[in-house]
């Protein structure tokens, strides 16, 4: 069972090019809960990300949705072959990475950017027969993938580039608080051992926005 003593020793790059204390923020942490917000009716992604305990972190937001775009949300299933742009940002509200998946038809494509611009890989989907894997390249080679297990039972395993399991995304996980969680409204991340980057931020903006940016479809299509 992942522990709290697996904190990574590195750190990440803030917004303000500063760098956090072990622990303690969404790049650190060796455990990632996500609360799929509930709404009544879902106009807005937007996720609140917290720790094993229960603290906050930060959230995921969906930015860039006019009224048009919201009202063909609740009208109709054409929102999800649309563009999406979502904020990975911490407890100030200060975004730490940028994603932005493109129009798409069949596959789902997600560009990873920090707030300055410069770009730190792409989630790529690699098939939409089976079980959907998701690529995560940077410059043009591949650094890890993303494999869905089970796409109900929300079993994720995410992998490096020579296919070790280094963290995995569960609806359940022995560490929690039950009092504190439910699963019908989280899942989890577990980050197995230190990353480097730009191997961690890929692996926290798969996990992050795996419901928003990679969701499949009704049809079960990516």
């Amino acid at each position: 069972m992942t522990t709290q003593s697996n904190v990574s020793s590195g750190s990440h790059p803030g917004a303000d090019g500063t760098e956090p204390t072990p622990g303690g923020t969404l790049f650190t942490e060796p455990v990632l809960v996500v609360n799929q917000k509930a709404k009544l009716i879902e106009l807005t992604n937007e996720y609140k990300v917290m720790d094993q305990n229960g603290r906050d972190l930060g959230a995921v937001v969906e930015v860039g949705q006019g009224v048009l775009r919201k009202i063909l949300r609740f009208v109709s299933s054409w929102d999800q072959f649309l563009p999406h742009r979502l904020e990975i940002r911490d407890t100030q509200g200060q975004p730490q990475l940028l994603l932005t998946r493109p129009a798409k038809i069949f596959k789902s494509r997600v560009l990873v950017a920090r707030p300055d611009g410069s770009q730190v890989g792409e989630i790529v989907q690699q098939n939409m027969i089976g079980k959907i894997n998701f690529a995560m390249n940077v410059d043009g080679h591949q650094v890890g993938a993303i494999k869905a297990e089970n796409w109900r039972a929300w079993n994720f395993a995410i992998v490096d580039h020579e296919g070790t399991e280094i963290a995995r995304i569960t609806k359940t996980w022995e560490g929690l608080a039950k009092t504190l969680f439910t699963t019908a409204d989280n899942y989890v991340l577990q980050i197995h051992r230190p990353l480097s980057e730009p191997l961690r931020s890929l692996v926290v903006a798969t996990a992050l926005t795996v419901d928003t940016a990679l969701k499949q479809d009704s049809r079960g299509l990516g």
